[in-house]
């Protein structure tokens, strides 16, 4: 949006000769400023000229003295010019309209370039920030009352951001689409986090290079680049991936494992019963658990969407939960964080007799997918996932059309010897 003048209005003016029936010609600009921060001042040009004959304007009053003497305003034509009966004067007063045409046109142009040179001077001293302070900058004012996994992936590609410069600044003046396709290639073979071995996957690379150009995006957005240099390149392309659940039968075999930790084991069960993630039944107090005549309700936030939800639970959930305790205490305390929880879920797994590669995530992906395969209708089941767009659960849904096509097959009948 073009950013709006302070404006120089010029205009052409009389005023009366001492002692005698003549008018000056002289040009008028206001306001003007002649430095930054000045007041604004009237700037009077006389253009050498006078005239005798102006026309008045008994409708537009100038002043009325304290005689009582009113005094009017010349008459102009519709381009403003004053009008005279004498053809010499009224050549005066159009010579005096074509300077201060002039006149208005340096000032307008004069602003023009003000603005024009501000606005060159502040995008030259952006070009020269560092776009990976930026990047900080947004996780930690913008994003600090986002959802952990959200502020998670964030760090995570601001650590891969200072890995691809070699811990040196990125300077907005230096982005071209060159360097972010080089960056997406850099993410497509990027070193996994932490003490893990390995490349991360093409759909981690997707998310991270999505995140990488939201910060491009939100940098035009704020001045740092004249255009939206992000959206001049493609995104990662994600694969297709498989969504492992377990079935009523291997749900069954589980509950009837043993466990390392018995934490481990409930909270997991209580996700396949509900659907919640690891993250939200981490932070669950017994205060969010009640009970609605002969139903069971949990009353949360959603840590990643940060959306306030009521679910109602099954009993079998409840009891899971275990003997309530104090309001504050967490339902399921001493449920290992993530990185700590995929060891001995692997050894209940296997001691189960499951070969799946089933993570703890996956119990809500079973959730999902018998929900559906059970015929809940996929809004209801959006709903209960917590999801904000319902596009997002019709992913479970692929698991499901798999299961009616094999189930399609289930039946066969001999017809090769029927007569």
């Amino acid at each position: 949006m073009k950013k709006s003048l302070s404006h120089t209005r010029v205009s052409v003016k009389l005023r009366k000769v001492e002692f005698r029936k003549e008018w000056y010609l002289y040009i008028e600009s206001y306001p003007v400023v002649s430095k930054e921060g000045g007041k604004p001042q009237r700037v009077r040009e006389y253009v050498n000229r006078t005239i005798t004959t102006p026309i008045w304007d008994k409708n537009r009053t100038a002043r009325t003295a304290a005689d009582g003497t009113v005094t009017y305003k010349p008459k102009r034509d519709v381009n403003g010019v004053i009008l005279c009966k004498s053809k010499l004067d009224q050549e005066s007063c159009i010579y005096a309209d074509k300077v201060r045409a002039i006149r208005q046109k340096e000032y307008d142009t004069a602003g023009l370039y003000s603005e024009q040179e501000a606005s060159l001077k502040e995008q030259k001293e952006k070009s020269q920030c560092d776009f990976i302070t930026y990047f900080k900058d947004i996780i930690d004012v913008r994003h600090k009352n986002s959802s952990d996994s959200i502020v998670i992936n964030w760090n995570r590609v601001y650590a891969l951001m200072l890995i691809f410069t070699d811990n040196q600044p990125m300077f907005f003046a230096n982005i071209n689409t060159k360097l972010i396709e080089n960056f997406k290639q850099f993410l497509q073979e990027a070193p996994q986090g932490g003490n893990k071995k390995g490349t991360i996957s093409q759909n981690t690379a997707a998310t991270y290079f999505a995140i990488f150009k939201a910060g491009l995006k939100q940098a035009f957005v704020d001045g740092y680049f004249v255009s939206d240099i992000a959206a001049k390149v493609k995104g990662i392309k994600e694969k297709e991936a498989r969504r492992e659940h377990l079935t009523i039968e291997e749900l069954n075999k589980l509950a009837t494992t043993p466990c390392d930790n018995l934490t481990i084991k409930h909270a997991a069960l209580f996700s396949a019963l509900t659907g919640l993630r690891h993250c939200d039944i981490m932070k669950m107090t017994w205060k969010e658990l009640t009970k609605e005549g002969s139903h069971y309700r949990i009353n949360f936030d959603q840590k990643k969407t940060k959306g306030v939800e009521y679910m109602p639970i099954s009993e079998q959930a409840y009891k899971l939960c275990g003997t309530p305790g104090h309001p504050d205490q967490l339902v399921f305390e001493g449920l290992p964080a993530p990185s700590w929880i995929s060891k001995p879920l692997a050894r209940w797994i296997e001691a189960s007799g499951i070969t799946k590669h089933i993570t703890f995530h996956c119990f809500r992906h079973t959730y999902a997918t018998l929900q559906l395969s059970n015929g809940t209708d996929i809004f209801t089941v959006s709903k209960m996932l917590g999801h904000t767009n319902v596009r997002t659960t019709q992913r479970y849904t692929k698991v499901v059309d798999e299961k009616k096509e094999n189930a399609a097959d289930a039946i066969k009948i001999d017809l090769d010897n029927s007569k």
